[in-house]
């Protein structure tokens, strides 16, 4: 594969949780979604932050409640922990991403969308050779991450690990692991998650800025909104993106909760509300989640 990808994103940044544009002068202050985490007794054992993985230049996101949660944390726990190494992300990409013998890749999505692909593949300057040589997931995310405006050196997590040098660190997943969960997918779900680009692009090509909005303003049931996507209106890979991985999250970052003194835990903001999503999980394993403002 030519070129070099920049891969600096956790699993859902490219296909979700990228915001584009500039920032909005007129916006209110922000007001980014944080819970209290607190045992039984009232203690606080940390904060549950969802993120965003890239945002515009100059973009105003701290508040007084996650300021304080940055300074009072022993532990941070993120999905990925070197973000910088871009060298070696590209190689673990290069290695799960190379394929032969995959058809087209205009004709690895429904007739009706191969219009708005072909558009996406002229605009992201990769060409449809290039995406021919990769896997269906693997093209998808190429095309998602070449088309965001917004800059990854912005993202929320890569400031936090900024602000926690010389504390400690703890990624739940690492690049290989999220890169070996897309190549794994069936080859039907790495089609449908392509289909959704395409779709999610033509929905909100005129509004890039939407979910960077919807994130500074606290309203993350947006983000999970299968109205609003259908990366996520799909069931099987909403249950692989967000459900499985939240499940085996969730125990993991409740040891750590009654194990280290306080522990700011920063995700993706999609995998926070809902039933399913960490909030309810951590709550039904006795800590009382409060939202901060």
């Amino acid at each position: 594969m030519t070129g070099a990808l920049r891969l600096a994103f956790g699993l859902m940044a490219a296909l979700l949780l990228s915001a584009c544009g500039k920032p909005d002068p007129d916006a209110p202050p922000p007001s980014p979604i944080l819970y209290e985490l607190a045992s039984a007794d009232g203690s606080v054992e940390g904060w549950l932050f969802g993120t965003i993985h890239a945002l515009p230049d100059d973009t105003e996101w701290q508040t007084p409640a996650i300021e304080r949660a940055v300074t009072e944390a022993d532990l941070l726990v993120v999905e990925i922990a070197n973000l910088e190494d871009r060298a070696g992300a590209t190689a673990l990409f290069n290695a799960r991403a190379a394929a032969q013998g995959q058809p087209h890749i205009l004709d690895r999505v429904s007739a009706d969308i191969r219009p708005a692909l072909a558009e996406l593949i002229d605009r992201s300057g990769w060409s449809e050779e290039e995406l021919r040589k990769v896997d269906t997931w693997a093209a998808a995310l190429m095309l998602a991450q070449s088309l965001r405006h917004g800059d990854s050196a912005n993202g929320i997590d890569r400031a936090l690990l900024r602000q926690f040098r010389g504390r400690e660190v703890v990624e739940l997943e690492g690049l290989s692991a999220q890169f070996a969960l897309f190549d794994t997918l069936p080859e039907q779900d790495q089609r449908d998650m392509l289909a959704a680009l395409v779709k999610d692009h033509m929905r909100w090509q005129d509004d890039p800025g939407h979910l960077a909005r919807a994130w500074l303003a606290g309203d993350i049931e947006q983000v999970i909104d299968p109205g609003q996507s259908a990366l996520l209106a799909d069931p099987e890979l909403r249950e692989t993106l967000l459900t499985r991985r939240n499940a085996a999250w969730a125990p993991r970052i409740a040891a750590m909760l009654d194990d280290t003194p306080t522990v700011l835990v920063a995700v993706g903001a999609g995998h926070l509300p809902g039933p399913d999503g960490l909030a309810a999980l951590l709550e039904a394993r006795g800590f009382t989640v409060r939202a901060l403002r």
